[in-house]
């Protein structure tokens, strides 16, 4: 460790996962591109990777602690980069579902114009089994499926000013939340966006208490009770397409849908 006790997870802020505590999502995301490698996060050598499938993160999955949380619990100990990118064309906004983990997740929603400093995770054939599984992907009806967004649509740049020709990204199959005139929100944090929802939705009130305490623990502790929440959501027309629809085999163009997973091109 010699050299390395600055670069630990815990020394650098990023230690805690969403997984165990639902109220830091999105969890802290590191200010730099590094390799997370067990406890570590150390310093990259390149940005790109070709051995490697491109997976953008726009939630807890840009946090080294989340990441580590998902991996050890797959028995997997491989080290993962992190690429900061400069993203064109995609924001951040709500999925329109309770998970299981006690939260209201992100997810991607096209924006034309936006701009946003994101990360990519570079996975390897292992790796991606893990990050698709805990996104539901391989599920029938998960929440989410696995999309390619090409780079003539969606513009992804390195810091050392790269242009990849496409990125993964996980669009959720139900929809995401809007913002009361049709357009997709953008996630305020966690705490915030639990509040706003029990404020304004008394059906979610009856079902998850009054506090955001009191949803992530009954969320955590039914999967059923995550269910209904979510009908709940659609049921109050709360939610809309995300624009990244067209992208995903086998979905319904605008409007959420069900499809399989895509394999990743060669690069």
């Amino acid at each position: 460790m010699d050299g390395r006790a600055d670069r630990t997870l815990e020394a650098l802020g990023l230690a805690a996962a969403p997984a165990t505590d639902p109220l830091l999502y999105p969890g802290a995301w590191p200010a730099e591109s590094g390799l997370l490698d067990g406890d570590l996060l150390l310093p990259l050598d390149r940005l790109t990777h070709e051995d490697r499938v491109p997976v953008l993160a726009v939630g807890s999955n840009a946090c080294p602690g989340q990441l580590r949380h998902k991996m050890r619990q797959s028995g997997i100990a491989s080290p993962v980069p992190m690429v900061r990118a400069r993203v064109t064309g995609l924001d951040v906004g709500v999925s329109a579902h309770v998970s299981r983990l006690g939260y209201v997740s992100a997810s991607p929603v096209e924006s034309p114009g936006a701009v946003r400093e994101l990360f990519i995770t570079w996975l390897d054939a292992e790796q991606l089994a893990v990050i698709d599984a805990s996104e539901g992907v391989p599920l029938p009806y998960g929440n989410y499926r696995r999309a390619w967004l090409p780079g003539r649509e969606v513009r992804t740049e390195l810091e050392d000013g790269t242009l990849l020709p496409g990125v993964h990204v996980y669009v959720n199959r139900r929809g995401v939340l809007h913002d009361g005139g049709g357009a997709p929100r953008g996630h305020p944090g966690q705490r915030a966006l639990i509040t706003e929802l029990l404020t304004s939705v008394p059906r979610l009130r009856q079902l998850f208490g009054v506090t955001p305490e009191e949803f992530c623990a009954r969320a955590r502790a039914d999967a059923g009770l995550c269910e209904l929440g979510t009908r709940v959501l659609a049921e109050e027309k709360l939610v809309t397409a995300s624009g990244l629809e067209r992208y995903v085999p086998d979905q319904q163009t605008g409007s959420p849908g069900t499809g399989s997973s895509l394999l990743p091109p060669l690069m």
